[in-house]
């Protein structure tokens, strides 16, 4: 079945269709983070931003659509010499964003390509002006140098590098190994000295905890020959008063004295030849009556002393056989006779 349209009517559909052509190509979404340009015959004229935009159809046109967004922009490794002429191969990251999009249209041609050939540029520059030690350890110094020379180099292109970060450094694989053996020997050496520090500072306190036990030691035998000396000082205070008592004791005519302090003088002097580790025998160059005698000499002293009598009357008087002279007689029966007794 065929409609027949006369030709207004066909003239009115087709001014109806063009008109809603012409609403269609003036009418613009522009997504969030992007922004367009819009050209006029050919000419930059505005920027349209996110949102709905309008332009004059068959008069204006988009000319680009421009990200401005933060990008990341990979650089390829390469291959650069440093100051003291050692090659490394070094790759970096770049963060930038478009601040203009009409200038990063329309005042280079390829943007990426223009900054990835800056930073490749400019990697090598600072590399070539460091040696390798500063390049391996001074990897913030090269960012901030590289960020600040790109950043100038990309503002007339409106664009904004915010950082940049140097990925990897590679040295040369037989200057990798010598750095590793320097390494290495820069850490024993450490440990050594760390080692030969710690044997010292053991060896300052030994001897510091010696010295303070020789002077302890020393106090000690100081304080003890002081407590000897006084002590001796003591018993030699004690034997001259007896000496005297005996002297006193002599020129009042009382014998029993004398006997009592050669009598004590002689038990002591058995009492070590006895108490010897190596004797065995002892002789007595004495009889035993004469040191029986001398035992009861020194009886009756001490009944003289402690029994409140009258003076003693001198050993020589005393009842037969209780005191006998001390010196041996060299005309008695049993003189030289010697006696045996076991220590």
């Amino acid at each position: 079945m065929f409609i027949n349209l006369s030709g207004f009517e066909i003239a009115i559909l087709v001014l109806v269709a063009l008109v809603v052509f012409t609403i269609a190509r003036g009418v613009r979404i522009v997504p969030q983070g992007f922004n367009y340009t819009v050209e006029s015959f050919g000419r930059y004229s505005r920027t349209l931003g996110p949102g709905l935009g309008l332009i004059i159809p068959y008069v204006e046109r988009i000319g680009h659509k421009v990200n401005v967004m933060e990008q990341v922009l990979d650089v390829p490794s390469q291959e650069a010499i440093t100051k003291d002429n050692a090659g490394v191969k070094i790759d970096a990251v770049a963060f930038f964003n478009v601040l203009d999009a009409a200038r990063s249209s329309y005042e280079v041609s390829s943007l990426e390509q223009a900054l990835v050939t800056l930073t490749m540029t400019n990697i090598r520059t600072v590399v070539g002006s460091m040696d390798l030690d500063q390049l391996l350890s001074h990897r913030d110094e090269i960012n901030e140098k590289l960020l600040r020379v790109l950043d100038a180099a990309a503002s007339p292109w409106g664009v904004k590098v915010n950082r940049i970060e140097i990925r990897d450094i590679l040295p040369p694989a037989d200057l990798a190994d010598a750095m590793a053996r320097q390494m290495k020997a820069e850490r024993e050496k450490r440990a050594n000295i760390l080692e030969a520090e710690g044997k010292r500072q053991a060896d300052i306190l030994r001897a510091e905890g010696e010295k303070a036990s020789q002077i302890l030691a020393a106090e000690g035998r100081k304080e003890a020959a002081f407590r000897d000396a006084e002590a001796r000082e003591r018993s030699a205070e004690a034997e001259a008063k007896a000496t005297a008592m005996v002297s006193d004791a002599i020129a009042q005519g009382d014998l029993s004295a004398a006997n009592f302090l050669v009598a004590e003088k002689y038990i002591g002097a058995i009492r070590e030849l006895a108490s010897a580790p190596n004797q065995k025998v002892v002789i007595l160059p004495i009889e035993m009556a004469s040191l029986a005698g001398t035992v009861s000499g020194i009886a009756e002293l001490t009944r003289a002393v402690f029994a409140d009598e009258g003076p003693s009357r001198p050993a020589s008087r005393s009842r037969p056989g209780a005191g006998v002279p001390i010196t041996p007689s060299s005309n008695g029966p049993n003189s030289g006779r010697s006696g045996g007794g076991e220590a």
